[in-house]
This record gives structure tokens, sequence and C-alpha cells, in this order.
């Protein structure tokens, strides 16, 4: 009797570890915040540095963990050097859309689109920087490709999605993805994202179809938008492969729920606070500037008031740095929190004959998305 060989079974997926601790990282973002409030907002350069460096550092695969080298030094130079780009141009802008609007409606239009376009190449730039002071097993990520070719792209998938009322998103988004992943390697492995369009499509199809409903009912935006992101990234986790290495996420559809209602549930709380606030600092000034309450000249006496002024400028910036504490502990530490403890990592034998290669990138692509806004993490 002959008998026919049976492949092996594959071997079991090595889960990725994360053991950060919360407390922790409330008072590295609580007390990053006062210091942004001290140095009028410079600091976050250092934070968002140490941020990165606590999430790299406390996440761990087959029980290694990563590290994340760069510096806030690095962030605040790039940030400055943009600025000496961003600023005249800026300026430009302001000068030429006034005037152009002037001279007939929509003509800055085409400023606006190359902002965008720009926006796009910050994006991925800023990308590049952070891969490569991503290491793991004293292995570098890093990252090649065009800025502006993916720009492009941007650009003419954002189109096709406006003309076709946002159902182009997960082709966009895949499209974009595959570009980013097959210019992204660790090491000598080579990046790729396997998630395609279609099956993004068919995991949020009916989402579409209720966005519509949620912008009216507001309880149902949050459930909506959280299992969106949900579903976005159990696709996005699930694509990425370098080399024989790939990710597959186990992510439930409501696995962010809570963390998203507890954001609105604190942004309600600290709005209410902030009105309070408000309201004594007025009630104050009135009382110790002896004007009457009823009286028609109320408000230019409060407009005068510099105290009372400055009193609310504190407490208006003390809120948005609230805010920021609120969205970097859920959004980002527990999010993050969720999405490695729902990841198993396959193939990772592949990775056992890697060679180092690679440059460290310009922090300048971190300063222009800082600059334009789009930064991202």
């Amino acid at each position: 009797m002959n008998f026919i060989p049976q492949p092996p079974p594959p071997l079991p997926g090595t889960p990725v570890t994360f053991a950060g601790e919360r407390g922790e990282f409330f008072d590295l973002v609580g007390r990053g915040a006062l210091l942004e409030l001290v140095t009028l907002g410079f600091y976050r350069f250092w934070l968002a540095t140490d941020i990165r460096r606590h999430l790299w550092v406390n996440t761990a695969v087959d029980g290694d963990a990563a590290e994340y080298t760069g510096r806030g030094k690095e962030l605040l130079i790039g940030f400055l050097f943009a600025m000496a780009i961003l600023v005249p141009i800026y300026l430009a802008y302001f000068i030429v859309s006034v005037e152009a609007e002037r001279l007939k409606g929509f003509a800055s239009v085409p400023l606006v689109i190359a902002f965008y376009a720009f926006g796009q190449f910050a994006i991925y730039r800023a990308r590049r920087y952070r891969l490569t002071r991503t290491v793991w097993r004293g292995v570098r990520f890093w990252m090649d490709g065009s800025g502006w070719a993916y720009a492009g792209r941007a650009m003419l998938w954002t189109l096709l999605v406006v003309v076709t009322l946002g159902l182009a998103w997960p082709w966009r988004e895949a499209a974009l993805e595959r570009y980013k992943m097959q210019h992204s390697h660790y090491g000598d492995l080579r990046g790729d994202f396997a998630g395609s369009g279609w099956e993004f499509f068919k995991r949020a199809w009916y989402l579409w179809l209720c966005a519509p409903f949620a912008l009216v009912l507001f309880p149902l935006f949050p459930f909506l938008y959280a299992q969106f992101k949900a579903v976005e990234w159990r696709w996005w986790l699930s694509g990425i492969r370098f080399g024989g290495v790939r990710l597959q996420s186990s992510l439930s559809p409501g696995a962010l729920y809570g963390l998203y209602w507890k954001v609105i549930g604190w942004f309600i709380v600290l709005w209410l606070a902030t009105g309070a606030y408000l309201i004594g600092v007025t009630w104050l000034a009135l009382k110790l500037g002896g004007a009457p309450i009823a009286e028609a000249k109320v408000a230019e006496a409060l407009a005068n008031n510099i105290p009372m002024l400055i009193m609310m400028a504190l407490g208006y910036v003390a809120v948005i740095l609230a805010i920021n504490v609120v969205m970097r502990l859920y959004l980002l530490r527990d999010v993050w929190a969720q999405l490695l403890a729902s990841v198993e990592l396959h193939g990772i034998e592949a990775i056992a004959d890697i060679s180092a290669k690679g440059d460290l990138a310009s922090a300048l692509g971190e300063g222009f998305a800082d600059g334009l806004d789009v930064a991202g993490f």
C-alpha cells in the first residue's frame, strides 16, 4: 500500500501582546497636556515621541518588544523647516485667494486642491519618517517610493469618491494602502497589501445605506462610525504582508462601541464644566466691576475687562487640552490595545534569516504633516 505524505499542519499564529499600563499612559498624556499649556504647544513634539515610545516598547511579538528611536528634537526641527516653507505659501494663498474671489467666484478652488495634494504628500512622507524610527529585533523598518506619486493617486481616487457619492471609498483605501505597503520594508522583506476594495465593501456595504439616517439621528451615528472603524481596522490589519509574514485580525464589529461613547460622554461633561466656568468668570467680573447685570453696556464692559478675557482664554485652552487627553487615552491607547489583542502573526519563521537594510528618513515630512494638520500616528 502506498501512503501519500500529508503536508504538516500549519503552525499556530503568534499573538501580539500589549503590556502598557493604562494609568501610566494617563499620567504621560496628562503631564504632557500641562507642559503643552506652559510651552504654548511646543512640547507636543516631545509628547508625541513619548507616546509612540510607550506604545512601541509595550508591544511585543514572540516575546520581543518593538523600539521607537525618534526624538522630539527631530520633530521640532522638521516642523520649523516645514513652517519656513509653508508660511510664505499660506500668505501667498491668502492674498491670491482674496483677489481671485474678488475677480471671479470659486477662482481659488485650484489652490485648495493644491493644498489637498500637498497634504497627501505630507502624509506619505510622515509615514516614512515614523517607519524608519521603528525597530524590532534590531532590524529597522523603512520605506521608499514617491510622496508625489502617492499624492497623485490620492487625488484621482478622491475625485472618484466624490463622483460616486462615497461608494468608491473602499477601492480608494485598498489602492492607496497597496501603494504604501509595496514601498514599505522590514529589513530585506518587502511589504504588500492583500486587502481588496470589494472585500472591504462586502463587509460594510450596509453602513453606506445607514449613513443618511445616522446624519439625522445622532444616537445612531456613534454606533455607525464605531462599527465602520472596527470593520476598516480588521480589513486593514488582515491585509498586511511582509514577505511570508501575514497578519490576521479577529476584531468584532462592535469592539469600539464603548470607547466612542465614553469619549462622547467626556466631551459633554467637559463642555458643561466649561460653560459653568465661563458663567462663573462673567459673574465674578460683573460683581468686582460693580456693573449692574441689567445695564445696557454690560457686553462692552466685559469686552474691555482684560483679566476676565485672560481667564476665559485659559479656560478654553484647558478644555481643549483635556479633550486631547481623553482622545489620546480612549481613541489612541485603548484602540491600540483592542487592535493588538485581536491580532496574530502567521509565518513568523520567514523572519529567521532577515538582513538589515534601509536608511533613516528626514523628519521634514512629519513637520509638513503637522503644519497642514494632517499628522497621523
